[in-house]
């Protein structure tokens, strides 16, 4: 990289172009590798969110089908509680 050193003459013009050059062109090799590992990252994040997305629709699913047993079960309770006290009231009747 270019360092500026104050006590120094000033560089001739091609000289100096030619660091400003180099300072430039590593500057955009800096910025390059820094683009490519953004790009890395940010495929490794659509990849982790993927994967999230259809664990979260695994357990949607999941607890959509307990729901619909636990309505199930609810229907069914009533009726069973109707039916023992119905038989309850046969044997007192009898």
């Amino acid at each position: 990289m270019l360092q500026c050193r104050l006590h120094r003459l000033p560089l001739p013009r091609s000289e100096a172009e030619s660091q400003l050059s180099s300072l430039v062109y590593d500057l955009s090799q800096q910025v390059q590798v820094a683009m490519e590992n953004i790009l890395k990252m940010t495929s490794e994040i659509d990849q982790n969110s993927a994967g999230i997305m259809e664990e979260i629709e695994k357990f949607k699913d999941s607890a959509l089908e307990r729901k619909k047993a636990l309505e199930e079960e609810k229907e069914c309770f009533p009726k069973a509680a109707y039916t023992v006290l119905d038989l309850l009231n046969n044997r007192e009747i009898r």
